[in-house]
């Protein structure tokens, strides 16, 4: 997945540091992502949801409000005001480029920031609120004793994710000010709301009551058992797919999710998740699948392995040739399926003669229908043929090169 570190300019005039996570194929449309309350847009959350909709075709900028990650300016001096203008001069930054965003999508009290901004982004059609408040003010609930020392000396540390924040008076008296219902309720764009059960945080009635006040389209999908931070990587997947799968219905793009990834007669894998072993798998303009490794090797089971694809091609051909020669004898074979297990075994007549290991498939073939013995002996032996069996059993040549 492409990315592009891009500034622009803030509310206050600061730079504001921001990534734009791109599709290694078609771009089809451009989302804006307003991280979660003292956040930041690398969040292991926000990386994963950008990147598995960059490879559904949406690119997506993810920014650091004021005084937060990368961007400059004191978060102390920012409000809740301040973070919708931030969005909306992120909106103006994406147009500059050609790449108005058509989706806007906020976690947390980023999400209540997208829902009061979206009117004032004439691009935007369709935004995504993820554990969002209903009530900005909410936020202030976890400032708990240090709400009085802000309110007394106009600014305070509160330690928030484990780390201190400093927040100033003017940011408690805007948020507070604030109301979200005349916004949602004229909102004029489809809306998804995503909100877990569970959320320790944001409360699931938050989700409720947005989703009561809101007009058609708007849809409520639940998160489960995902925390407030989506930190589970198989959350944060869950909801990517599905903002991406709702979102194309939308934003009426031609090409269904996930769209071309790689030119016909090309495989193409791009790493979906630096921190694991996750890949996405583009055969040719219209297929995609993930890889992945089993928990106990470190990664997420998101996926079969590589071993996993290449003892599933080796069934699949199997299978295809069988039919094949049925189909073209005639004869009443009502279906065909293929049991492959891979084992590395010892090979004691390798010709090198160090007992060097080799790779040992296996399969067992069903074959259902009103076959003789001598017919399903043909088929059996027909297996032996497909092109995929004659390839592993010849010596393959690879060669690497950069791109």
């Amino acid at each position: 997945m492409p990315t592009e570190r891009l500034t622009f300019t803030g509310h206050a005039g600061h730079d504001l540091v921001a990534r734009l996570d791109l599709p290694e194929g078609p771009h089809l449309a451009t989302a804006l992502f307003a991280h979660c309350f003292t956040c930041s847009k690398d969040i292991p959350a926000v990386r994963r949801i950008a990147a598995r909709l960059a490879g559904a075709g949406i690119a997506v900028l993810r920014f650091d409000f004021t005084g937060l990650g990368h961007s400059g300016g004191e978060f102390e001096n920012t409000s809740f005001s301040s973070n919708i203008e931030d969005l909306v001069l992120a909106a103006r930054a994406l147009s500059d480029r050609g790449m108005a965003p058509g989706l806007l999508i906020g976690h947390s009290l980023g999400g209540a920031a997208v829902l009061a901004a979206a009117r004032r982004i004439d691009s935007a059609r369709a935004v995504v609120t993820i554990g969002a408040p209903f009530d900005p003010a909410h936020v202030t609930h976890n400032f708990g004793d240090a709400l009085e020392k802000i309110n007394a000396d106009g600014v305070a540390e509160v330690r928030l994710g484990g780390r201190n924040i400093r927040i100033g008076k003017g940011f408690v008296d805007d948020v507070k000010a604030e109301t979200l219902e005349q916004d949602i309720a004229h909102l004029g764009r489809a809306l998804l709301v995503l909100h877990a059960p569970r959320d320790q945080t944001v409360g699931i009635e938050n989700a409720a009551e947005i989703f009561k006040t809101a007009r058609h389209p708007k849809s409520f999908v639940t998160l489960d058992n995902a925390d407030h931070l989506i930190t589970a990587p198989s959350d944060a997947e869950y909801a990517a797919q599905v903002i991406a799968a709702w979102a194309m219905h939308y934003l009426d793009l031609s090409h269904p999710a996930p769209p071309p990834g790689a030119p016909e007669g090309i495989v193409r894998i791009s790493e979906a998740d630096p921190d694991g072993y996750l890949q996405d798998i583009n055969s040719g303009p219209d297929h995609h699948m993930l890889a992945d490794e089993p928990e106990a090797y470190g990664g997420t089971d998101r996926g079969m392995s590589p071993y996993g694809f290449l003892a599933a091609g080796l069934g699949a051909c199997t299978s295809m040739t069988i039919r094949m020669y049925a189909r073209r004898k005639g004869w009443p074979l009502n279906h065909v399926s293929v049991d492959v297990s891979h084992d590395k075994v010892h090979a004691q007549d390798a010709r090198n003669g160090t007992g060097a290991k080799a790779d040992k498939f296996t399969r067992v073939i069903r074959l259902s229908g009103d076959l003789d013995d001598t017919q399903r002996a043909k088929l059996l032996e027909i297996a032996d043929k497909c092109p995929v069996h004659r390839t592993l059993e010849r010596s393959s040549e690879v060669t690497t090169r950069l791109a």
